[in-house]
């Protein structure tokens, strides 16, 4: 009855969290406000005056960070934006850029 089990310690997390990676949209002279306000708030899930804001932002700065994303999530929301600017006839451009 003197016998204890031996402690065993728990393994330490090795769990680690992906890197974020940023959806940039770009300011050209062509995609009407409208559209990029649009795509914030429809693509983006931004609050229509956060989409204002970060609209301004792009036009006045060439660029802004639309949203952070797992890689593919980042990859496939900027390639569907940009099928979708394409479709009606807007030249915007979206990069996708790893974050910090």
């Amino acid at each position: 009855m003197g016998e204890s089990s031996p402690v065993i310690a728990p393994a330490k997390s090795t769990v680690t969290t992906p890197p974020k990676f940023n959806v940039v949209m770009h300011n050209d002279d062509y995609t009407t406000m409208e559209f990029v306000v649009d795509v914030l708030k429809n693509d983006f899930q931004h609050p229509h005056e956060h989409a204002m804001a970060l609209m301004l932002k792009i036009h006045e700065q060439g660029r802004a960070i639309a949203g952070s994303y797992s890689r593919e999530i980042a990859e496939s929301k900027a390639l569907k934006v940009i099928q979708k600017a394409r479709a009606q006839g807007h030249p915007l451009r979206l990069t996708v850029e790893q974050g910090s």
